[in-house]
């Protein structure tokens, strides 16, 4: 990542208020951008956003739903952003089942309204579009999903987030022709790091429960998943920034993911925490209600061909990198909230200082 090219760019993020938003507020603060934050409210308490007042970092802070075109175009038009990283989602697949139509009109219709506010943009260089993993159609043959390969969604969220980039490519085509603004999405998987506390996730149920000996249910033990920091897809969705702002011929979709022999299970998982944190605590596995996937991972050759991406953490680094983060949380929350966010940014700067050290 280049500090000098990010050094004062104005920045828009959706969805700043969400887990991956703040650490990309923090990542972008760390680089010297002006950053404008467009999100609701969180909705998970507490929250990574609002607990530590990152508000600090932006020189705007709107509390404003994706769905309201008329103040996303306003915001634009005011702020005149160079660089849009796309991000406000209903991003869980269990709340997709019990809020369908939420959970649509946010995914899709929120993406065709950031696309369309760019597309009257004269500032807009570059948008990025952050969809996820689970665009693909996934017949659970364990492979690993090139970025030409068939959209689809067994769930709504996953049908929703596939809706989504074929919006995406029809805007692309009808309205993105010229090097004006360039745009792209970005496909990540499963990602953990501190701060998460949205419902069901499994790492905020580990650090919840084992860092103080209570009982852990899990749904899916058998899934395996390629555990990925958060920092990881974040720093490639900056490399691609970067790009497309001085170069063309980056514009598309581009995969975000780990290598498939560095998944893990998630009671693989579960038992590895249990041995870091010296947990006595007990594990209840439960009959999952709905359907979600088995295996699923992405092919990243493009990104590290294209973009000299790729991971850097292995599986169990990210995994201690995240207890570690609620490890201190819980244990300075009720003192000096600021020591949090320099924990934060230091994981950042050690993150960075693995990039240098270790060689593709």
């Amino acid at each position: 990542m280049q500090k000098n090219f990010w050094k004062n760019k104005r920045v828009l993020i959706t969805g700043h208020t969400g887990f991956k938003g703040s650490w990309l507020v923090l990542m972008m603060h760390t680089l010297g951008a002006k950053i404008i934050g467009y999100a609701i409210d969180p909705i998970s308490k507490p929250n990574f956003f609002d607990d530590l007042k990152l508000s600090r970092f932006l020189i705007k802070d709107y509390r404003k739903n994706i769905n309201d075109i008329s103040s996303l175009k306003k915001v634009i038009k005011i702020n005149k952003p160079e660089i849009i990283f796309h991000m406000a989602a209903q991003s869980s697949v269990l709340v997709s089942y019990s809020e369908p139509i939420d959970t649509i009109k946010t995914n899709v219709v929120g993406t065709a309204n950031i696309l369309e506010a760019m597309k009257y943009s004269k500032s807009v260089k570059v948008g990025i579009i952050v969809t996820t993993d689970k665009v693909y159609l996934n017949l659970e043959q364990k492979k690993k999903f090139l970025e030409k390969d068939h959209l689809g969604g067994h769930d709504v969220y996953s049908g929703s987030k596939a809706a989504s980039e074929i919006i995406f490519q029809s805007y692309q085509k009808s309205f993105f022709q010229s090097d004006s603004c360039k745009i792209s999405t970005a496909r990540s998987g499963n990602c953990i790091g501190g701060g998460d506390w949205t419902k069901d996730r499994i790492m905020k149920d580990c650090a919840e429960k084992l860092i103080f000996n209570k009982k852990l249910v899990i749904r899916s033990p058998n899934a395996s998943r390629p555990w990925q920091h958060v920092l990881e897809p974040l720093a490639g969705y900056v490399k691609l920034a970067e790009k497309m702002y001085s170069r063309n011929g980056y514009s598309g979709s581009w995969n975000f993911g780990p290598n498939l022999k560095d998944n893990m299970k998630v009671l693989k998982l579960v038992n590895y925490c249990k041995k870091i944190l010296f947990s006595k605590s007990k594990i209840q596995i439960e009959k999952k209600k709905y359907y979600e996937s088995n295996h699923l991972s992405l092919n990243s050759e493009k990104s590290l061909k294209k973009l000299n991406w790729k991971t850097i953490l292995r599986a169990k680094e990210a995994i201690k990198m995240t207890l570690d983060w609620y490890s201190f949380y819980f244990k300075n929350r009720k003192q000096n909230k600021d020591k949090i966010i320099k924990f934060s940014i230091d994981q950042i700067k050690q993150y960075n200082k693995i990039i240098l050290k270790r060689k593709f």
